[in-house]
């Protein structure tokens, strides 16, 4: 199977290089970033050992669209998509803190919940919900932005302005935004017959002091879909939601007995199931933009990378 899980590039007036958990940012000249979406699969803040075709460019793809539909309630670091699994952008300077946002009792919030914890970045949870249940309001629930290799850590608002890790006239800034998207991105989800349950969004400032929304938007890596039809009878009956995120693959992993602690092996991922990984990438994707997607030529995805980055920073 053909994946991009690295890159080594030189473009011109190449500064820098960054290698986050799935995408690779090149700084060209402290102006641009150029940022390649790898088929690196991360679960659990762990990168798994095996790429999945064409999930960079899914993600890319994803992210650039949602960018696009939300540029008018947030300004965005975009400039233009010269690759399917590249983006060009603003050089930002990121805050420290990921801002996770939730509209219902799932994933890492359910997993807290059920260890009978009631607070959440110093939200408290009401009693008397169950796993997939709608909050009342959505809640934030930010993290630290962990260095490559350590945990995001669970922070709340109080603790990130004590600390010094935002601003406050920043941090508010922050939450509306985040709170605009999250709306935005329910509207988009419920018109494919979708529910968006969380999603997480980060921020930069770019040289003019700008606050700007960086790196993904409303992926299958960075949120979590139910399908709207049948949420109600599933919950009432107690069935697991139909969903279109990249739990199910924290779900197999849990299964198999990884969950990213000290000394856990990461299960085989046989080419079965990573041809299944794809196709759920693939279905979100169908699903989320209302289109079909178009699998771009990976017989040589560096070159072909490298040829289309090249050609736009030619004519830049």
């Amino acid at each position: 199977m053909n994946t991009i899980t690295t890159t080594n590039f030189d473009f011109p007036n190449q500064k820098s290089v960054y290698h986050g958990k799935v995408r690779e940012v090149y700084n060209i000249n402290d102006e641009l970033l150029v940022m390649v979406a790898t088929d690196r699969l991360s679960a659990f803040d762990v990168v798994l050992p095996k790429g999945i075709p064409y999930k960079g460019q899914i993600l890319n793809q994803i992210a650039t669209k949602f960018m696009e539909l939300t540029e008018d309630i947030v300004p965005n670091w975009l400039i233009a998509t010269p690759d399917p699994s590249v983006a060009v952008g603003h050089l930002c300077t990121p805050f420290k803190v990921e801002m996770v946002i939730r509209g219902y009792v799932s994933g890492h919030a359910a997993r807290e919940y059920a260890l009978g914890k009631r607070q959440i970045c110093g939200v408290t949870m009401a009693e008397g919900l169950k796993e997939n249940d709608k909050f009342p309001e959505p809640i934030i629930t930010p993290t630290t932005k962990a260095d490559n290799g350590e945990h995001d850590e669970d922070i709340s608002r109080e603790a990130i302005l004590e600390k010094g890790i935002v601003s406050e006239a920043d941090y508010l800034i922050l939450e509306k935004y985040t709170r605009a998207l999250f709306q935005r991105g329910t509207e988009i989800a419920a018109s494919r017959g979708l529910i968006l349950v969380d999603t997480k969004y980060e921020f930069g400032k770019t040289k003019d002091g700008v606050i700007v929304l960086i790196d993904e938007i409303h992926t299958p890596d960075s949120s979590r879909y139910f399908y709207s039809e049948g949420y109600q009878e599933r919950q009432d009956n107690g069935e697991e939601q139909k969903q279109l995120s990249k739990e199910f693959v924290r779900r197999w992993l849990i299964e198999n007995g990884f969950q990213g602690k000290e000394g856990q092996q990461i299960p085989e991922m046989d080419e079965a199931y990573i041809t299944s990984v794809s196709e759920r990438y693939i279905e979100l994707y169908e699903k989320i933009l209302g289109e079909k997607f178009v699998k771009a030529d990976i017989s040589d995805i560096d070159s072909r990378i490298e040829k289309n980055v090249l050609s736009y920073l030619k004519n830049e």
